[in-house]
């Protein structure tokens, strides 16, 4: 049972995984460090009583910040070999709600969407108009040098290479698609989600996916539960995933357990890939999904960082395991 002070942070780094078989010692220990440090960036807001909404900002923003993930400096490119990000925050107190589509510019999507809650009457601001916004409202900018990164640029070039020559999509999830997000409980009993994301490797110009629209990709409402989503964007528009939980929890009295993951299986029989991760509002966590793996974690009070890439059980780092047996801490289990 959470106490009522208590916190937590959980965060994604994406369903499209490196599949295991590919996947060498040093990029998992830097996928980890990657999650790591955006649970330390988000606990540092919580740990000094800062709000949900805060800490679900700072945590997406070190992922955006980190190449390795599909959003802000390791964004995908379009056909046409641009970025176009979008990025979501949405606070639980009071439903407001920011977003920015097509974007490139804003060196922090999610800083970008904040800007849009906060400092407009709009809920989602598109392309031009979005970054011209940006820009008279002091958002930072960055070069689409800083944004450029060969992974990124290759994987472009051999999907659009592929479809040339009507070659079958042999592709792992890693290199389809990919999002980060962050969902929080701060010690009010405030809960918070952001999303940010590059899109689809190779995606037509204009295409938006489901991370800034709210009820689909992300959500968040006190009464219910925060929801940040990560897979195959357009199903989890048409099947309006994260207010579907939502729904289930306020309505037929499901728990976030059973919600969470009775959604992402459904969605797994109709063709819809990927997951989500969760939090409701007595501080219970779910991360459920469909495919091979989801880079996630979560943290708690007790600042035990725990991570997990594939279907495999959270798990701390060796010092942070020595650290909760010597203080005789229970490493939290969220639902799988």
């Amino acid at each position: 049972m959470t106490h009522p002070s208590d916190f937590v942070l959980a965060v994604h780094g994406g369903a499209g995984v490196i599949p295991r078989e590919a996947m060498t010692r040093k990029t998992e220990n830097a996928l980890r460090c990657g999650l790591r440090a955006s649970l330390r960036a988000g606990r540092r807001v919580l740990q000094a009583g800062g709000t949900a909404l805060d800490a679900v900002t700072d945590a997406v923003v070190a992922l955006e910040d980190d190449p390795l993930f599909n959003a802000g400096r390791g964004a995908v490119f379009t056909t046409n070999g641009q970025h176009e990000m979008d990025a979501a925050v949405m606070d639980g107190q009071n439903r407001m709600a920011g977003a920015v589509a097509g974007v490139m510019g804003p060196r922090n999507p999610v800083i970008a969407a904040r800007a849009v809650m906060e400092k407009s009457k709009h809920v989602l601001l598109i392309g031009e108009g979005a970054v011209q916004f940006c820009r008279e409202h002091g958002v930072s900018f960055a070069s689409s040098r800083y944004f450029y990164t060969e992974a990124r640029w290759r994987e472009m070039l051999e999907e659009l290479e592929r479809r040339r020559t009507g070659a079958p999509d042999t592709r792992n999830d890693a290199a389809r698609h990919g999002t980060v997000g962050a969902v929080a409980r701060d010690r009010q009993g405030n809960l918070a989600a952001a999303t940010s994301t590059g899109g689809i490797t190779a995606k037509l110009p204009g295409r938006v996916g489901d991370s800034p629209v709210f009820g689909a990709g992300t959500w968040a409402d006190n009464e219910t539960c925060a929801v940040s989503a990560t897979g195959t964007g357009e199903f989890f528009m048409r099947w309006a995933v994260a207010h579907e939980i939502a729904a289930r929890i306020r309505h037929r009295g499901d728990t976030l357990e059973r919600a969470a993951k009775e959604v992402v299986v459904e969605l797994g029989r109709i063709g819809g890939r990927g997951g989500i991760i969760a939090v409701d509002r007595a501080g219970a966590v779910a991360l459920p999904f469909n495919c091979p793996g989801m880079y996630r974690g979560m943290i708690r009070a007790d600042g035990i960082a725990l991570t997990a890439l594939y279907q495999e059980e959270l798990r701390p780092t060796v010092l942070g395991a020595m650290i909760a047996k010597y203080r005789r801490i229970t490493i939290p289990r969220a639902v799988p």
